[in-house]
């Protein structure tokens, strides 16, 4: 690589840094949380700090801390893991047309490093995204994320025990929290939140399944029910025009 390539790179990373540093404040408060919620369910420090430099997916490792809480076995949480971040497939695929060409194994990388958050700051930036420039913004976001995980399970090693058990209540305000905002822009997301209560209420008091095959299968039975049914209202629409 040449030093004119080299000097662009820098540079191109420099940028990615001042984009991510947003990013990373605001990874802290929910990194931090999360880690305190690992110490109150049981996960040592080493455990959650492997998790955030492995799995490196809020919403996702939040629902693991409650499918581990049940006892629930590690094939439904990589299912289910696997089902909310199904996601990345798309953001992916965009991100692909934005970034400049490069190397399989720099893609590879970045790739990883993906999160609602980092694919809209790569994604709103003027112009082909570099690859310095991605490393920049995912170096940061990961940093914090990872660094406030283990220093929110610290902070929770240092409450009382009674406060300690009683922060399993936030891990559902966590969740109604990142749900309520979502079903105030979309009435499907209301539809398909209510039919998945329905569907895991019906398989766990019927003692029909366990705790997390009930999540991952109403999930899927919710998204299926709910997806066909707005395929068969587009097509309903769309003979209705041609009439």
């Amino acid at each position: 690589m040449s030093d004119l390539a080299i000097s662009r790179e820098s540079s191109e990373f420099k940028k990615g840094i001042q984009a991510g540093i947003s990013i990373g404040i605001g990874y802290f408060p929910i990194a931090l949380t999360f880690g305190l919620l690992a110490k109150t369910s049981g996960l040592s420090i080493y455990e959650t700090v492997l998790m955030s430099l492995i799995v490196f997916a809020g919403a996702s490792q939040y629902i693991s801390l409650s499918l581990i809480a049940y006892g629930t076995g590690i094939f439904e949480i990589i299912l289910t893991t696997f089902i909310v971040n199904i996601r990345h497939f798309l953001m992916s695929t965009s991100l692909n047309e934005k970034v400049e060409e490069d190397h399989l194994l720099n893609k590879l990388i970045y790739s990883f490093g993906i999160t609602d958050e980092t694919f809209s700051v790569v994604a709103t930036k003027e112009g082909t995204a570099a690859t310095g420039y991605l490393f920049g913004v995912i170096s940061v976001s990961y940093s914090s994320w990872v660094v406030f995980s283990g220093l929110g399970h610290l902070i929770g090693a240092s409450l009382p025990k009674t406060l300690q058990e009683s922060m399993g209540v936030a891990l559902y305000a966590m969740f109604i929290g990142l749900l309520v905002p979502s079903m105030k822009k979309s009435v499907k997301v209301v539809f398909l939140s209510i039919l998945g209560a329905i569907f895991n209420s019906i398989f766990t008091m019927g003692h029909l399944m366990a705790q997390g095959w009930a999540i991952v299968t109403a999930t899927l039975l919710s998204a299926i029910i709910i997806e066909t049914a707005e395929v068969i209202k587009m097509r309903n629409r769309s003979v209705h025009h041609e009439d």
